[in-house]
């Protein structure tokens, strides 16, 4: 049993972690908060939301998406303005896979960053459909 308020966040395992972060920090915004040191692994946040970065590690049985071929988790990032963050993601060198739009009330879209993670970028609307 939880006893108290849970957080889960996420570890993305990735080919070249310091790229990785550079990558967000031009596209999210995101701010370092802590590096293991002798590299490897690193903390980011956005706007409140922390989410980790670590070389990928095969023999820990972590894979980036790159050796996978694929991801199997998207990373749904909540922001006032989609759009622009999409945007920012695209000429930070991330690939629009779905444009913004309005569905089942929320405001989405979807881009593929450079190390093969899938991110929804969105905000919940009421009373658009």
């Amino acid at each position: 049993m939880i006893e108290r308020d849970a957080i889960v966040t996420a570890t993305l395992s990735v080919r070249n972690w310091d790229r990785a972060i550079q990558f967000y920090k031009a596209a999210f915004g995101a701010k370092e908060t802590y590096r293991v040191p002798g590299g490897g692994v690193g903390e980011l946040e956005v706007a409140g939301a922390r989410f980790w970065v670590a070389e990928e590690s095969p023999e820990n049985l972590n894979f980036s998406p790159e050796t996978l071929g694929g991801c199997s988790v998207r990373m749904l990032l909540i922001v006032d303005d989609p759009t622009a963050v999409c945007a920012q993601a695209v000429v930070a060198g991330a690939k629009q896979v779905v444009h913004v739009a309005h569905a089942h009330g929320w405001e989405l879209g979807r881009i593929v960053d450079p190390f093969g993670h899938h991110w929804e970028i969105g905000r919940q609307v009421v009373g658009i459909g």
